[in-house]
């Protein structure tokens, strides 16, 4: 309901009592009557519902009455105007947010298809979301559809498990799959399901238990996450190695830091391909240190040299300032 129409309502409820309000004084200073019997008696006078009088009016009570019913009449005609006027309202409104829906999530391409609105799916959505990358999120629940609209995300209240849910969700067109539903065997069914419909799919899943972590890439996950596991871990790192522990907290999730940690791709029309990173200039023009490259075939290589070339299809850990990173991007994807 929009703030124009409850205020209408709001408006007519108060007419009403109004009403109401008058013709029980009016009752009780005419015709002397109890308070029950001036209400009872402007209830059924205003509804008219023809009960009969609760006890004889007098001439200026007959007058009273009359008044009564037509502003009663009005009232209510008003009232249950309103409420009608509201509700259909509410109905094109949803009517045409489920178009609008659907058109968007037809014309969705190159997203990722996040499966579970959870509070790890919630927290994927809004970091995506902060980082601009199309989703469209599958969930089970209605009570997640609140949440996803105000968030202006595409959504699909559903079983994610459903091969044709998966394909209204545009996997055929999709980037990649997170896999984050409360269950390790619903998730591996989405995984094994995803993978046959998109064998190109980037296919990230969710895992409570370790045994679970070897079956998901088997059903063709491309990386699986433990909770638990990375939970466990960072709360020790935390005891033992606290000023790294919070180096990275500083530079992967605080949004207020100057400086960010990112990568970016070297591709084909980079001016900076064959160059060593000596020669580049990337810490001298961009201020950005370069933590480690990962090369096209996946090997890392930790602390480079000066002397390590850049290549096309590397990809440049960089620690820097969000500008500077920006840049450094833009010259390494040829822009």
């Amino acid at each position: 309901m929009n703030t124009y129409g409850s205020r209408n309502i709001i408006r007519a409820l108060t007419m009403l009592g109004l009403v109401l309000l008058l013709g029980t004084m009016g009752y009780a200073i005419i015709e002397g009557w109890q308070i029950l019997d001036a209400i009872y008696m402007t209830v059924i006078t205003i509804t008219t519902v023809g009960f009969g009088e609760v006890r004889a009016v007098s001439p200026a009570g007959r007058v009273f009455t009359i008044a009564l019913i037509c502003m009663g009449m009005g009232s209510i005609a008003y009232t249950l105007g309103m409420v009608a006027q509201v509700m259909v309202e509410f109905q094109i409104r949803s009517i045409l947010g489920r178009r609008k829906l659907g058109i968007k999530i037809k014309s969705i391409k190159n997203h990722y298809i996040l499966c579970g609105y959870g509070r790890i799916g919630r927290i994927i959505s809004q970091e995506l979301k902060a980082s601009r990358i199309p989703l469209l999120v599958i969930d089970s629940n209605p009570d997640a559809k609140q949440g996803l609209e105000q968030q202006d995300t595409p959504y699909i209240i559903d079983d994610a498990t459903s091969e044709d849910v998966l394909m209204e969700a545009g996997i055929e067109r999709a980037k990649g799959l997170i896999s984050v539903v409360l269950s390790d065997a619903d998730n591996l069914f989405i995984t094994m399901t995803a993978r046959g419909l998109n064998p190109e799919l980037f296919i990230l899943s969710r895992a409570d238990e370790e045994q679970t972590y070897k079956k998901l890439l088997r059903a063709g996950a491309n990386r699986v996450v433990l909770p638990y596991l990375i939970g466990g871990q960072k709360m020790a790192q935390t005891i033992t190695k606290p000023a790294v522990t919070d180096f990275l907290e500083l530079t992967v999730s605080d949004k207020n830091i100057e400086l960010e940690l990112g990568e970016v791709l070297v591709k084909d029309r980079s001016r900076l391909k064959g160059v060593t990173l000596a020669d580049s200039g990337i810490r001298q023009e961009m201020n950005v240190i370069i933590v480690a490259i990962r090369k096209e075939d996946g090997k890392m290589a930790f602390n480079p040299s000066s002397g390590t070339r850049i290549e096309i299809g590397d990809t440049l850990i960089a620690l820097g300032p969000d500008n500077d990173l920006k840049k450094l991007s833009a010259i390494l994807s040829g822009e």
